[in-house]
């Protein structure tokens, strides 16, 4: 029971939903690679998305038995690791603990950030009024968010703006796993369509976008400075900004008539 006081003096009892979170562990053959505070559904997804977002796995098939497990202290993901991953995976596992999946956790120098992003395959802008018909009907797709008012979620849109997938967690970067996870998993290519995030979009929401082989992303609010560079750098379309009657395009092809 939380209370609420309001602006014209009055004050009442309010009941209100909180968003799930909780320490969620994730243990590649047997090592513990990262714990994420999360929000603990979809918590498959979430292990696979992160695993492919963060180059440990190159395809779904190299992931595998993976096991959930509710521990008293929160939530276990167990998986087999198998192809280049491993190899990253013996060299940082003792360094890496993580409160969110930040893109950033782990790594060890200056150059590492700015390595080179894999070019994203040649694609045509999205049409405008897809985001808008994307965005008028995300809030149908948001359980959690419509009980809570607090969950980050990561979509899957087609190129008319349709919903395909969704994702809801506490965290940003989180959702876009789960939601990368789960595309994954159906067989399903990021780049049929665009992502759209509820998300701040920093730098490593592009990241993940790029790494999991999407061609357009569009956010809720603006990119910051790095999140534009590498954007533009990988080639992918970036629309932000993204409201019910206007959206920005911050990187691609002019829309513009001649």
């Amino acid at each position: 029971m939380a209370v609420e006081y309001r602006a014209d003096g009055t004050v009442a009892s309010a009941e209100r939903a909180w968003v799930p979170e909780a320490p969620v562990a994730l243990e590649f053959n047997g090592l513990s690679y990262a714990v994420m505070m999360a929000t603990p559904a979809d918590l498959p997804d979430f292990a696979l998305g992160f695993a492919l977002t963060e180059g440990l796995a190159a395809h779904p098939r190299e992931l595998t038995d993976l096991a959930v497990a509710e521990v008293p202290s929160g939530w276990i993901v167990r998986a087999q690791l198998a192809g280049l991953g491993v190899a990253q995976l013996t060299d940082r596992v003792r360094a890496r603990v993580a409160e969110s999946s930040c893109g950033l956790c782990g790594i060890e120098n200056l150059e590492a950030v700015a390595r080179p992003l894999p070019p994203v395959t040649p694609h045509a802008a999205i049409d405008p009024a897809a985001i808008f018909a994307a965005l008028a009907a995300l809030r149908d797709h948001q359980p959690l968010t419509r009980a809570t008012g607090g969950a980050h979620a990561a979509a899957l849109c087609d190129t008319a703006g349709a919903i395909v997938t969704v994702r809801e967690d506490v965290g940003r970067h989180n959702a876009l796993d789960k939601l990368i996870g789960a595309l994954a998993a159906a067989g399903r290519s990021v780049d049929d369509g665009f992502i759209l995030s509820t998300a701040r979009c920093s730098y490593e929401i592009v990241e993940k976008a790029v790494r999991a082989g999407a061609t357009t992303l569009v956010t809720i609010s603006l990119p910051t400075s790095l999140a534009a560079e590498r954007a533009r750098s990988a080639g992918l379309s970036l629309w932000s900004l993204a409201r019910p009657d206007s959206v920005l395009q911050v990187v691609g092809g002019s829309l513009l008539p001649d």
